[in-house]
C-alpha cells in the first residue's frame, strides 16, 4: 500500500493545518491513517450511548459529535484530495464545522452506527489514496482563502485531524484504550 508520499512542504500547507501536519509521524500518512482507525474504534466502542453524550464543558461537542465531526471532515478532506489528484484547479470551497455537527444530528443515532460510518469512510479515503497514480501526490491546489493545498497534504492532514481529536477524547474526555472514561 505505500505510496511513497513525502512530508509535504510548509507552502503545501494553509496554515490553520500546520499542527494536523506536524502531529503525524515520519510514515506514509496513508498507512497512517490504516492503523489508526482501530484505535479510536477501540477507544470508542466501550462507551455506552449515554456516555457518548458526554460533554465535557458546556457548549462543548459531545463524544458522539466529535466522531460526526471526524467522518465530516474526512469526507470533505478526500473530495478535495480527488479533485487535486484529477488535477482541477477550481478553488476549493471551505466548510463551517461549527454548522456541520449540529446539523449533522449524530447524537439521535447509535454510538456504534457513527463509528462504522467513520469506519466506512476511512476504508473509502484509504481506497481512493491508493489508488492515486505518483504523479498525482504533487499535485497542488488553491483553498477558499486563496492559499495552496497540496494532495500530500490532505493526506497528512486526514491523519493528523484524527490524532487531535484522539488526543482531546483522551485528555479532555477522560477516555482510555479499553473505550471507557477513567
Amino acid at each position: 500500500m505505500s505510496t511513497r508520499v513525502g512530508r509535504p512542504e510548509p507552502d503545501e500547507i494553509p496554515s490553520h493545518y500546520v499542527g494536523y501536519v506536524q502531529r503525524v509521524p515520519e510514515l506514509d500518512p496513508v498507512i497512517v491513517c490504516a492503523s489508526q482507525i482501530e484505535d479510536t474504534a477501540t477507544l470508542l466502542r466501550g462507551l455506552s450511548d449515554t456516555q457518548a453524550m458526554y460533554r465535557y464543558e458546556r457548549g462543548k461537542w459531545s463524544v458522539k459529535e466529535v466522531v460526526g465531526h471526524l467522518a465530516d471532515t474526512e469526507r470533505i478532506m478526500a473530495y478535495r484530495a480527488l479533485r487535486i489528484a484529477r488535477g482541477d484547479t477550481t478553488p476549493l470551497p471551505g466548510f463551517d464545522e461549527n454548522a456541520y455537527v449540529p446539523a449533522g444530528e449524530f447524537e439521535r443515532r447509535t454510538l456504534a452506527s457513527v463509528i462504522d460510518e467513520f469506519a466506512v469512510n476511512r476504508d473509502s479515503t484509504i481506497a481512493l489514496f491508493a489508488g492515486f497514480p505518483a504523479a498525482a501526490w504533487e499535485r497542488v491546489g488553491v483553498a477558499a482563502d486563496g492559499s495552496k493545498i497540496s494532495l500530500r497534504a490532505l493526506a497528512y492532514i486526514i491523519a493528523g485531524h484524527e490524532l487531535h481529536h484522539v488526543d482531546g477524547l483522551q485528555t479532555r474526555y477522560g477516555l482510555k484504550a479499553t473505550g471507557s472514561k477513567r
